[in-house]
Formats: C-alpha cells, sequence, structure tokens
C-alpha cells in the first residue's frame, strides 16, 4: 500500500527519494531549506514551501534533534509482533481470540498455505528501526493459540516472524492496549513563516483521511489547491481491472504456457500492472533466469525499475512475500543477480 501510494505520487509528478535521509532543515527568508543525504553518501539542498513532517516514530525526534524546535506532543511507541505458521486449519475464515487479559489474537488464512497470527501490545523503548519480536512475545502469542486450538504449536512451527511499532500520540495511558490509534495534526507557523505540519500518531488503514485533513490544514498556505479527489482514484494496478481472478483468465488466454499460480500471484501483487511487467514478452524464455519459488530476473528487473526495490529483502519480503517460498540457495542466488545489476539500481 505505502509503495503503491508512492508510484501513484510520482505519475501525479511528485520526486520520490528512497534511502534519502533528511538532515537538517531550517526557514530562510520564507521557505524551507532542507539538507539531504542519499544512500550513496552524496548530498542535496532543496527549498520548499512547506514541509510535512510524517516520520512516524521519529516525529517528535525529528523535530527537537534536527529542527531545534520543541515539539508540541509526545510519542508512544508500542510494539506489535506476528508469527507465521503452517495452516493452522481449512476454510478460509480468520479466528478471533479472547484471551484472559482482555486482549484479542488474530488467526487469519495467509498465502493459501499459513496462518498469520497475531498481534501484541508492549510498550517500546529502543531503536524503531531495530524493533524484533522477543522471547516473551513469542511465548504469549503461542500459549494464547495454544489455549484455543486442539492443533498444539511450538516454536519449530513458527516459520517467520515481524514486528513493528505504532508511533501513537502520548495520552498518557498506564495500558499500552488504550492508548489512542487517533491521529493529531499540529501545524506551526508564524506569520511570513513557512509552514511545518506534523503528523502525531494515525493508523495505515485511514491514511487516506488522514492526508485529507493534512491537505486542508495546508490549504491557507496553497491557494491554488483543488478539492479532494481520492476518494474515487484506483491506485496503481487497480485502473482496469475487476477481480483477480478475471485478471487471471486474461493473462492465461494472453500467456497459455504461464503457470496458473505465478498468474494469480501476480495479478494479486501488481494487478492491471501486470502488462507492463509483462510488456515485450513473447514465450517463458522472455521472462529470463529462473532465480526460484516463480521469481524471474524480469519480476525483479520490474521491481526494481518500478518499485524503487535494491535488495533481496525488499523483494523477497517488502514487495512479495517469496522469502517464504525460497530457499537459501535461490535467495543467494537473487542477491548475486542484484549485484549483477548496479546500473539498474542505481537508476
Amino acid at each position: 500500500l505505502v509503495v503503491l501510494n508512492a508510484m501513484a505520487a510520482r505519475e501525479h509528478g511528485a520526486h520520490i527519494r528512497t534511502r534519502t535521509r533528511c538532515l537538517r532543515a531550517e526557514r530562510v527568508d520564507g521557505l524551507w531549506q532542507v539538507d539531504l543525504q542519499h544512500a550513496d553518501g552524496s548530498l542535496q539542498t532543496i527549498q520548499a514551501r512547506a514541509l510535512v513532517n510524517a516520520a512516524g516514530p521519529w516525529v517528535a525526534s525529528f523535530i527537537k534533534d534536527d529542527l531545534k524546535l520543541d515539539a508540541p506532543y509526545g510519542i508512544r511507541l508500542i510494539q506489535g509482533s506476528h508469527l507465521i505458521v503452517p495452516r493452522l486449519y481449512e476454510g478460509e475464515h480468520a479466528y478471533i481470540l479472547q484471551n484472559e487479559d482482555k486482549r484479542i489474537v488474530f488467526c487469519i488464512p495467509y498465502l493459501e498455505r499459513f496462518t498469520l497470527i497475531g498481534t501484541t501490545d508492549r510498550e517500546y523503548t529502543g531503536d524503531p528501526a531495530k524493533v524484533a519480536i522477543t522471547e516473551q512475545e513469542t511465548d504469549y502469542v503461542l500459549k494464547v493459540v495454544n489455549d484455543h486450538f486442539n492443533h498444539q504449536l511450538s516454536r519449530d512451527d513458527i516459520l517467520h516472524t515481524y514486528s513493528g511499532v505504532r508511533p501513537l500520540c502520548n495520552d498518557e495511558s498506564d495500558n499500552p492496549s488504550a492508548v489512542t490509534r487517533d491521529y493529531t495534526l499540529a501545524l506551526s507557523a508564524s506569520a511570513g513563516q513557512a509552514p511545518l505540519l506534523s503528523v502525531f500518531g494515525g493508523k495505515l488503514t485511514t491514511y487516506r483521511k488522514l492526508a485529507e485533513s493534512a491537505m486542508a490544514e495546508l490549504k491557507p498556505f496553497f491557494t491554488q489547491m483543488r478539492g479532494s479527489w481520492t476518494a474515487t482514484a484506483p491506485l496503481p494496478g487497480g485502473e482496469n481491472m475487476s477481480t483477480a481472478h478475471a485478471l487471471v483468465e486474461r493473462l492465461m488466454t494472453a500467456y497459455s504456457w504461464l503457470a496458473k499460480d505465478i498468474a494469480k500471484r501476480w495479478a494479486v501483487t501488481y494487478g492491471d500492472r501486470v502488462w507492463r511487467l509483462l510488456e515485450g514478452v513473447q514465450g517463458p524464455d522472455d521472462l529470463g533466469t529462473a532465480i526460484g519459488g516463480g521469481l524471474f530476473s524480469r519480476e525483479v528487473d520490474y521491481l526494481c525499475r518500478e518499485e524503487w526495490a535494491r535488495d533481496a529483502d525488499d523483494i523477497l519480503w517488502r514487495r512479495t512475500k517469496l522469502g517464504l517460498f525460497t530457499t537459501a540457495s535461490e535467495q543467494q542466488a537473487l542477491r548475486d543477480y542484484l549485484k549483477q545489476m548496479p546500473a539498474l539500481r542505481a537508476a
């Protein structure tokens, strides 16, 4: 979802700079002067009429450390962790497990062969970039599941885990589960100053409404701004498709030699943009090197070119979930392939 929004912004004229750090920003002559550092260490200075601080868990520290200003609100980091295990039950339904601590844990069918289990709620005080599931969280989730299912899970059943932090606006609540998930927008701009809009808290599921609220805050500074339009605008890949099933049928008609499981994964992952991935393809040889798990070098090239993928984790975990379907040697083959395409990766 994040990548799709970045793609949509690019197609509307935005310049997207991934793996780029903002070192410093200050107001100069009614504009923001922003110093950036790119992944290769090169520096760039840009000017902007407004600055939106949507740094998530770093929103307050960015204000204090990089802007040298006082943050109007604090942030509480609440860690949530998930387990992926082999399919725990038949059917496409999810389970909501009510735990004795009054929290709930979800069990959700995942990628046809797995069950996704989570999440946890715990205060996190470390570096948000280094969050990882703890032993206590693993024990907690396993216990909740084993209290509800006849089929008992152990640590040996865990295929993958992932964790993240929710950057929530600090409302002084004693219970991490009770901290508000709503967002707070803080606008800072004295007369003649370039505005700073900071986003505290919020959820990805309400991102579009949050964005509309943010634009409403900035509208006085951009008098030519038009009204909201994203409610009916499809994200990249959704422009000319009805259902994933219908797209799979179209793919199989156009490319009868294509494996149906690959067509299905592409339809779900890329939507109508799959036709860009397949542009110029006449036969299976045009898919390039078979890396493993249904991944071919043509898809890797597409992800690097269109979706800013740069390393194996980008492709195996962040753009797809092929890390669950590939062996260690196949994953190494992907890393080796990426090392051979520096020109494309730097584009």
